[in-house]
């Protein structure tokens, strides 16, 4: 029995590392599958959204309560069925040169029973406020006494950015009560053993996605295969089936028997936030190995259609692909820093793509 062809779309934010000029990162980089395809394929350019905004778009929320979202994404995600949940991520804010930098728990180390004593001091003294639940020990949420809207960026749209000392969102409700916590904090004896042992203190929350747990319409895929809990908890919502991310494109075929599969890849996401160039370059390269150069010859053979979606600093990327692409033998094959480069002087004059 021949086996079934499919219509494949990828979700792969920070595809294009954003500092063009950056040679260390992107000089010789040899990357020849995803060269061949970005070679080929039909190129559009929407306005820059957050990763997880994108995501969220995929199932038609253009306001999306990421916190309970999230939530039912992980390990005990039931618990995301009741009440008014916020994501409540624990960071270190320092400043810098009159201005603030955030680094989020992936850019420190922080164990689970770190996250737990943090946690358990938390709910001690704000049960006023609401609930606090440590899912992991980078991510946490909170779930409110009373519904608050309080409308602020997601985690990965600051995370590692010099901002200015008015952080985004100090409109915001809870503002004033977050005060209370980063003095509450500031005070743990915790921080206090942390900065001993020259580990960045979490001396703050980044509280967002607030909301209860909406319905959410099926996207037309026959699953949504990625380990991130947000597209986890998504496709739970939507009703859908949520797999864990293969390692790679023969993995996916292995397993796919119906037509739309829809994948994330988010593995170039962490190294952009955290401003690691070499580890988006073994990021890129592995994927490049074991999906990218796969894909070249897959498509218009298992791959009827593959959609190519990439979040990036300039501006939400889409190419489309057919089995046709492979025989456009005459589209020159650039090397990724030209295509940065030049995406970047587009976005500068607001040209479209």
């Amino acid at each position: 029995m021949t086996a079934a062809t499919v219509h494949l779309t990828l979700l792969v934010p920070e595809l294009i590392w954003p500092e063009p000029g950056d040679q260390l990162t992107l000089g010789n980089l040899a990357l020849p599958g995803l060269s061949w395809l970005l070679a080929r394929g039909q190129l559009q350019r929407r306005a820059s959204e957050p990763f997880e905004q994108v995501l969220a778009n995929r199932f038609g929320l253009s306001d999306a309560p990421f916190g309970a979202l999230r939530l039912l994404g992980e390990a005990d995600g039931e618990l995301a069925r009741d009440g008014h949940w916020l994501c409540a991520d624990p960071v270190h804010l320092r400043f810098h040169h009159e201005r603030i930098v955030l680094a989020d728990a992936g850019a420190f180390e922080l164990a689970m029973d770190e996250a737990t004593a943090l946690v358990e001091a938390l709910n001690g003294e704000f049960t006023d406020v609401g609930r606090f639940h440590a899912a992991d020990a980078r991510r946490w949420y909170l779930q409110l006494n009373a519904a608050v809207d309080h409308a602020v960026e997601p985690l990965s749209a600051i995370a590692g950015k010099r901002i200015a000392a008015d952080l985004p969102g100090n409109a915001a409700p809870l503002t004033r009560w977050l005060n209370e916590v980063q003095m509450f904090l500031h005070n743990h004896p915790l921080n206090d053993k942390r900065q001993a042992a020259g580990h960045p203190a979490v001396n703050s929350l980044w509280l967002w996605g607030a909301g209860t747990l909406p319905s959410v319409a099926q996207t037309g895929d026959a699953a949504v295969w990625s380990d991130n809990p947000l597209a986890i908890g998504l496709a739970r919502a939507a009703g859908m089936p949520a797999r864990p991310r293969p390692d790679g494109l023969a993995g996916l075929l292995d397993q796919a028997r119906a037509d739309r599969q829809f994948v994330v890849l988010d593995q170039m996401l962490p190294p952009v936030l955290y401003e690691d160039g070499e580890a988006w370059r073994q990021a890129a390269t592995e994927l490049d190995r074991q999906w990218f150069v796969p894909l070249r010859s897959a498509l218009g053979r298992r791959i009827k259609h593959l959609t190519l979606i990439a979040p990036t600093i300039y501006g939400c990327l889409e190419w489309q692909f057919t089995g046709a692409e492979r025989w456009k033998f005459w589209r020159k094959e650039r090397p990724l820093a030209a295509i940065a480069s030049e995406l970047a002087q587009q976005f500068a004059e607001g040209k479209p793509a």
